[in-house]
């Protein structure tokens, strides 16, 4: 399968909306064009949102970023993927997470073994490990996306992150962090637009965890992040600072990096910044 080395991290292109969904296929068909390698849907779509980009498009691969094991029961993923994957070989990549008690309740117990029960079902049902990969933060994830999945998709990261994730993971197997941009020249204003993103998940502890491994203190979790998390966390400013932080992710150990433009009307897709991002990455 074939990611080539910048894809695209979206919530916008999976609205289930019919007054907005010509626009979405056709934003699918422009990300295609501009040469991006794969679409990731944000949340925790169902496959039957990556079939429908997926038949908008003729190439570029779809993603899910990341399908929560709680809310898509692995019998009916296993069977999905073998539909999906019969009618479009090499187009669809099945991403699994373990997602955060307070999206899941009750249900949240014992993470890492129902992601274990979980692969051990989709092995079961015919999922081939190639066409997986688990949203892996922490060091015991990792090493579950090394030996049962084709790689990690680790999200809200740090180049410093990529660097360790990939001493984990070794030489093999697929690392594709997301890295969230802010394209905006006024450097106050950005980290402003980066904070009011930030904010939702300063009170999951999947994420404060994760930062915390990475040296960030309590100070820097508070009150909307430091600016010291946040310049690490976002790319921030002009295409330049855009393409300077995708290119150190590549150099850290990423072999597919996954962009998500953050603009302060987060409903909206942002065709221009992906169109002048496509622009400087090649």
């Amino acid at each position: 399968m074939e990611l080539g080395r910048v894809g695209i991290w979206s919530l916008e292109l999976r609205s289930e909306d019919p007054a907005v969904r010509g626009e979405i296929l056709k934003a699918a068909a422009e990300l295609e064009e501009l040469g991006y390698g794969a679409i990731w849907l944000g949340g925790s779509p169902g496959i039957g949102h990556a079939r429908t980009l997926i038949e908008a498009t003729s190439r570029i691969v779809v993603a899910t970023g990341i399908l929560s094991i709680w809310d898509h029961p692995a019998a009916e993923v296993a069977a999905e993927h073998r539909a999906l994957t019969g009618d479009h070989p090499g187009r669809f990549l099945l991403g699994l997470g373990v997602s955060h008690k307070a999206a899941v309740g009750e249900r949240y117990r014992r993470p890492y073994t129902a992601m274990m029960e979980y692969l051990d079902a989709l092995d079961e049902g015919g999922v081939p490990q190639r066409e997986r990969v688990l949203a892996a933060l922490g060091p015991k994830m990792l090493a579950a996306a090394r030996d049962r999945a084709a790689g990690a998709h680790p999200y809200l990261i740090t180049v410093e992150h990529t660097r360790r994730a990939r001493e984990i993971l070794g030489a093999g197997p697929l690392l594709a962090p997301e890295v969230k941009v802010v394209l905006d020249d006024d450097r106050d204003n950005a980290r402003r637009i980066a904070r009011e993103h930030y904010s939702f998940y300063a009170a999951l502890p999947n994420y404060t965890a994760s930062l915390k491994r990475l040296g960030f203190t309590d100070e820097d979790l508070q009150d909307g992040g430091s600016d010291r998390l946040i310049d690490a966390c976002f790319a921030i400013g002009d295409l330049e600072a855009v393409r300077a932080r995708i290119a150190e992710h590549h150099a850290a150990g990423a072999d597919h990096v996954v962009i998500q433009v953050i603009t302060s009307n987060p409903a909206a897709p942002p065709r221009r910044e992906w169109r002048e991002i496509a622009q400087v990455i090649g």
